[in-house]
């Protein structure tokens, strides 16, 4: 095999993952996206005297920046070098997997071992990528699956991190089938004597069980589908898309217009049996301070509509401020006051109002790499003056450390997960572990333009219905605004860039599923039997460097 072809086999693999992708692409493209990457790293391995060091994350490099970029190019709309930094440094990250995988086959001289490091440093990988500052999780592989949601039911004991097994699993087992028919045909034996293929005939045996692998989960799925009914447990919502184009128009027109923009799509609609009216995130660009939030017009206003209907709950983004007293200990994300002394913290809120209640505030948690974010280790606070703008609040900025479930009037507990951090399940479930009974998710996806970026966004909501079992109301600044029901299924939805309403009702359930209860188990798992492997691949390498036979 020349290096041109392991060039080609790499980006086989980028295209392939690329066209399982949501919402448009095919899943089932997935089981088999990774093989050209095995079969890449399995010539390596046999050939080693022909390659470098580095040489399996070298030529798996491209599969990863090709599937980096035909997913997720869209970023570029809202930054052209943050877009080239976190394609081409995610792809890194992917490669080294790779790589770390192709060091632990050498050391550890026993394939089912090696492949079971693969699957854990992957999942263990994705885990990374779903707790730590630069979190990035978009492609986790079992996120791949969200325009397929009658094959993954299922999600709700796994969560998406059984996606992601799965895919990988399957890839293995195919790509030893098809070694296995290789050695067969070129009439070579078993030439790995801790392979765990000892006989021709084993090899169909790795075909059947990749196929039941694939088979017996949709089958299953299929079922919990057609057997899940809903409770009925009726909440009233009306859901408001007001199309206010970011670049243009969000932050430069009045609050109070926004507010009244808002109130004349969502007023034909609302009534006196209405529970919910639900706006996107940073619906008010208002600077209000929590210190005291009373003195703000645009709350004036809405509070305007709760004495009309004192039994309607509003939730609504906004950016807001609050300056710490003195005394107070000060968070990595405090800022300084330029023009006076004291110090202060910028909040992307959820606000809930109703007539009974104290104003209840949610700050957003899991932040937006390069947006809302940059890592503070090591003094990278330095980092906060090339924060990219996207309007509204710049930098890093301030997050609550529970994930808070709103009290309403007259209808049942509620959380508003804001944005980005409908991407990350375990986040999702802890609100519905801690009470709330029907999810809403305000967002702002307009910075991506009419491209895959919003549609992909969209469907990674239906991934936490299921997680949850728990009926969504999404609110999209500039869509897709939709209602989202306990199978995952889309009840209602609008389309993008135009102003729209929607009225429907939702069901709440009281009933936590397993994934609710214990998150991702599958993660932390491979976390650990990952770690154990990539330890003992060194504890050997260091044996074998001193010629010790083990």
């Amino acid at each position: 095999m020349k290096k041109l072809h392991l060039f080609l086999l790499s980006l086989l693999s980028g295209i392939l993952l690329s066209l399982a992708w949501p919402a448009r692409g095919f899943p089932g493209l997935l089981f088999v996206g990774l093989i050209p990457l095995l079969i890449l790293e399995d010539y390596i391995f046999n050939h080693k005297e022909k390659f470098i060091k580095f040489s399996v994350l070298f030529y798996s490099y491209p599969a990863f920046v090709v599937w980096n970029v035909l997913t997720t190019w869209w970023i570029v709309n809202s930054t052209g070098v943050g877009a080239a930094l976190a394609i081409l440094i995610n792809a890194v990250f992917m490669a080294v997997i790779f790589n770390l995988f192709h060091f632990s086959r050498k050391k550890l001289n026993n394939d089912l071992a090696a492949y079971t490091a693969l699957i854990c440093y992957w999942i263990a990988f994705e885990y990374l990528h779903l707790n730590w500052s630069l979190n990035w999780p978009w492609l986790n592989l079992g996120n791949g699956f969200a325009a397929s949601t009658k094959w993954i039911q299922w999600y709700e004991f796994t969560g998406a991190e059984g996606g992601s097994l799965w895919v990988l699993a399957v890839n293995v087992l195919l790509f030893v089938f098809l070694k296995q028919v290789g050695r067969q045909k070129s009439g070579i034996g078993n030439q790995h004597p801790a392979s765990s293929i000892q006989h021709p005939a084993s090899g169909i045996w790795y075909l059947v069980s990749a196929t039941l692998l694939i088979v017996l989960p949709i089958i299953f799925s299929l079922i919990l589908y057609s057997n899940y009914h809903e409770t009925k447990n009726p909440v009233k919502v009306v859901v408001v898309q007001p199309n206010i184009d970011p670049y243009n128009e969000q932050y430069e027109i009045p609050p109070s217009e926004v507010i009244g923009k808002i109130m004349r799509l969502a007023g034909p609609k609302t009534d006196s049996t209405t529970n919910f009216l639900v706006a996107p995130e940073s619906a008010i660009q208002e600077s209000m301070w929590e210190n005291n939030m009373n003195t703000f017009a645009s709350l004036h206003l809405l509070k305007d509509v709760l004495r009309k209907y004192p039994d309607l709950n509003i939730i609504i983004g906004g950016s807001t401020f609050r300056m710490f007293e003195k005394g107070d200990p000060l968070s990595v994300t405090a800022r300084k006051f330029t023009n006076s002394p004291g110090y202060y913290d910028a909040y992307n809120a959820g606000i809930m109002l109703n007539s009974r209640d104290p104003l209840q505030l949610y700050h957003k948690s899991k932040l937006t790499p390069g947006v809302e974010s940059l890592p503070s280790f090591w003094g990278l606070h330095l980092l906060e003056k090339f924060a990219i703008d996207l309007g509204g609040t710049v930098g890093s900025i301030g997050t609550d450390e529970v994930r808070k479930v709103y009290t309403t009037v007259k209808t049942v507990p509620v959380s508003a997960s804001i944005c980005y951090e409908s991407i990350f399940g375990e986040f999702f479930a802890t609100f519905v572990k801690n009470g709330a009974q029907v999810m809403f998710i305000i967002t702002n996806d307009g910075w991506w333009g009419n491209t895959a970026g919003h549609r992909q966004h969209f469907s990674f909501a239906p991934l936490r219905a299921i997680e949850t079992r728990r009926d969504i109301a999404r609110s999209a600044n500039t869509g897709i605004s939709a209602f989202i029901d306990q199978r995952g299924d889309i009840i209602q939805r609008t389309q993008y860039w135009e102003p729209a309403v929607l009225k429907g009702t939702l069901n709440y359930n009281t009933k936590m599923t397993f994934y609710v209860l214990h998150g991702d188990f599958i993660a932390r798992a491979a976390a650990v039997i990952g770690g154990l492997l990539f330890v003992l691949s060194w504890v050997f390498h260091f044996m074998k460097k001193r010629k010790i036979s083990y």
